[in-house]
């Protein structure tokens, strides 16, 4: 029987999309209620814009797309320590919360939010 190799999966996600209809105006929603800017990119001919992280870590993207949807995998963002200022940024930057701050136990507290797309994303803080 041959040897089969064996890897140990540290990190689930390594990866993320979330569609944008309208990247611009989805690059403004993130940039607002993150206070943080995102890294224009155009990748093989497609408009990109990178979240900032950390090297090595999970990383993602606004993906120029025309099918946007609140329906399917949930991503959550990580907002450590600002999760209510952030769910105060969404509705002036042109989303909604769609199920406010709740507490997750020991792991602390989440939020779903309908981005300026219309894709439901999940906010996280431990604190």
């Amino acid at each position: 029987m041959p040897e089969t190799a064996t890897h140990t999966v540290t990190d689930v996600v390594t990866w993320f999309e979330i569609p944008a209809a309208n990247l611009e105006r989805a690059i403004n929603f993130y940039n607002a209620i993150l206070e943080a800017p995102l890294q224009r990119i155009d990748f093989n001919g497609t408009p990109m814009a990178v979240f900032p992280h950390d090297e090595p870590g999970v990383g993602g993207c606004l993906v120029q797309d025309e099918h946007p949807s609140p329906h399917g995998t949930l991503v959550f963002l990580n907002v450590e320590g600002r999760l209510d200022r952030t769910l105060e940024l969404v509705p002036g930057a042109g989303g909604r919360v769609a199920t406010p701050k709740v507490s997750i136990g020991p792991h602390g507290w989440s939020a779903h939010i309908i981005d300026s797309e219309g894709n439901r994303v999940g906010l996280h803080s431990k604190s």
